[in-house]
């Protein structure tokens, strides 16, 4: 049997897989969870450049929130992430979730941004 990160690849590299067929000119919400924080870029990869970034660890989203790694906090990234995009002209991305599953965190801060003006 394989290990976990193998198989966390494995699902990584899928989910990527699937993007690549995304349509062209179109930048990705990358989204990464850790234990205690949680963060999202969006990445224009025809340019090589990260449009926008958010951290539950960065300071506006700490004033707000009483941890980084609860479900409001994802809420609040999910908000200022899109804010961002939409200020930088951003309007449709394809959501990358990597290897998390689209559940909890992730889910919320996905709903958060479709809400606050992103497209996905």
């Amino acid at each position: 049997m394989k290990n976990k990160w193998v198989r966390k690849e494995f699902r990584k590299q899928r989910t990527r897989g699937r993007l690549a067929e995304r349509p062209l000119g179109r930048p990705r919400l990358a989204v990464h969870r850790s234990l205690k924080y949680l963060s999202a870029q969006i990445i224009d990869d025809a340019a090589g450049k990260t449009v926008a970034a958010v951290s539950s660890s960065c300071k506006e989203v700490r004033e707000k929130v009483k941890s980084g790694k609860s479900i409001p906090a994802a809420k609040v990234v999910g908000e200022m992430i899109a804010k961002k995009a939409v200020s930088a002209g951003v309007k449709k991305v394809a959501f990358d979730r990597g290897a998390l599953q689209y559940h909890g965190r992730v889910k919320t801060l996905a709903d958060a941004a479709r809400a606050a003006g992103l497209e996905f």
